[in-house]
């Protein structure tokens, strides 16, 4: 059998380079062949592997592919599932371990596409909005952690004013045309309360009159309440088609597993380009002694290892509100250039592999990008313990 890591080296070498669009055409083909699924991208896929110079008897030979990437797909899965602004595949990574096997993903960032691919070998499709829904291959579950900032509290909170608000509708349209038995969707908790409860209201409105899903009232988890120590908060919302007969549904509420920082803290020394520079840190305590002044609580904040973390968010709050103490640091030379020295009191930013585990990705889980991309994209990432507790709720009730 071919190595899939061997393949992707080959079609990236070649002198007509495959894109994003034409990778992920013919990697789903790869996922879902010998299935019924793969007559939605076997064509395509044929096509582009003839033009990057595949001839058709070679085409038939890559069928067989050994997939040596950290989480293949299940060999037996028990369902089928869509993820849609799959991000880094936190979803998918929650449901593959649920027995799931995904056979379609999307997302519009280069660099969240190139993680993806990189540890699911599958390369999602582009915007959801060039994606014909008729396209998209009948699935059991549909998973959607649509754009968020529209309704969080840090964002203009303009809804479905904004055009990453009106994405959910991009969400609906697929449901509607496939109607699949559940979907899953995650959200930031800043949702429940935007326009007064009035953007929740139309969202759950529609799935439950115009797409005929039951859908129990939506609830917020807290990553810290599943065994993942980081005080994050979002909001679940679940759905079963009417033709379940699925009319009850209970959310988990905790697994009773409490951690700490300890648990996920790097077990060697760090690199000293984590720790913050003597005249970053003075400024960060500056911005904070202001702030203080005015009664407000804002500024920088050291986690504990006996601590949990806040929230990991897109941008330098969640990283300035997730320092940390390490004195094991024993080489002062700086790596990147910085104003001053390096802090003589251990103080330093959590690295993105710590950032991986405080959402629950495994060790094995691969970081292909800058830390800038990494801080990102575990931010924008889902909080995995509290998303596999939800999806085994909703598969248990499938009875899947």
């Amino acid at each position: 059998m071919t190595p899939y890591t061997e393949l992707r080296r080959k079609w990236r070498t070649l002198p007509s380079k495959v894109d994003s669009t034409r990778e992920a055409f013919i990697t789903h083909y790869l996922h879902t062949k010998g299935t019924e699924d793969s007559r939605y991208f076997i064509k395509q896929a044929f096509e582009e592997l003839q033009q990057i110079g595949y001839e058709p008897k070679n085409i038939r030979k890559i069928r067989q592919i050994a997939w040596d990437i950290p989480f293949p797909a299940p060999i037996r899965p028990r369902f089928n599932f869509i993820d849609l602004f799959c991000g880094i595949g936190g979803f998918r990574l929650s449901l593959q371990t649920l027995g799931g096997k995904c056979v379609f993903s999307s997302d519009i960032d280069h660099y969240a596409q190139r993680t993806y691919e990189f540890n699911f070998g599958a390369v999602p499709f582009g915007d959801i909005k060039d994606i014909d829904e008729k396209e998209v291959p009948k699935h059991d579950i549909l998973l959607a952690g649509f754009p968020c900032q529209a309704f969080s509290i840090a964002g203009r909170r303009a809804g479905f004013e904004d055009t990453r608000g009106i994405l959910f509708f991009e969400v609906a349209r697929i449901i509607k045309e496939k109607k699949p038995k559940a979907l899953i969707l995650e959200n930031v908790k800043g949702l429940m309360s935007h326009n007064k409860g009035k953007t929740i209201e139309t969202i759950i409105k529609t799935l439950r009159e115009e797409l005929d899903y039951y859908v129990p009232d939506p609830k917020v988890l807290n990553a810290k309440n599943f065994g993942l120590p980081q005080n994050r908060e979002r909001v679940f919302i679940v759905g079963f088609h009417k033709s379940t007969g699925i009319t009850s549904f209970k959310y988990p509420t905790s697994l009773n597993e409490k951690t700490t920082f300890a648990s996920v803290k790097e077990e060697e020394e760090v690199s000293s380009k984590y720790y913050l520079s003597t005249s970053y840190l003075e400024s960060l305590k500056e911005h904070k002694k202001r702030h203080q002044s005015k009664g407000n609580g804002f500024g920088y904040q050291i986690i504990k290892d006996d601590q949990i973390a806040n929230a990991v968010v897109v941008g330098g709050m969640g990283r300035e509100r997730n320092l940390v103490i390490d004195h094991r640091l024993t080489d002062f030379v700086p790596k990147t250039n910085i104003k001053g020295e390096i802090n003589r009191e251990g103080i330093r930013k959590m690295t993105p592999r710590e950032w991986a585990r405080l959402q629950g990705f495994p060790d094995k889980f691969q970081i292909v990008v800058s830390d800038a991309q990494a801080y990102k994209q575990f931010g924008n990432s889902v909080a995995i313990n509290a998303v596999k507790a939800v999806g085994k709720a909703v598969i248990e009730k499938l009875e899947l």
